[in-house]
């Protein structure tokens, strides 16, 4: 799976500590999830998704 999360927060001028308050997560799981150490959940991903103003399926995608 690979996603575009760090290139729509940054599009934001989000920096993760901001994203990671906005979906309630820590800056460290934001770290994870831009470098594909991590999936999030699908509840994670939604709140992502709204956050960034993106769809899912625009944030992440399947190999």
């Amino acid at each position: 799976m690979t996603n575009s999360v760090k290139e729509a927060r940054q599009k934001k001028e989000l920096t993760q500590v901001q994203l990671a308050e906005l979906v309630n997560v820590s800056r460290q799981t934001i770290i994870s999830i831009e470098t594909n150490r991590y999936i999030p959940s699908v509840e994670l991903s939604l709140k992502l998704a709204k956050a960034l103003g993106k769809k899912v399926e625009d944030l992440f995608a399947l190999d």
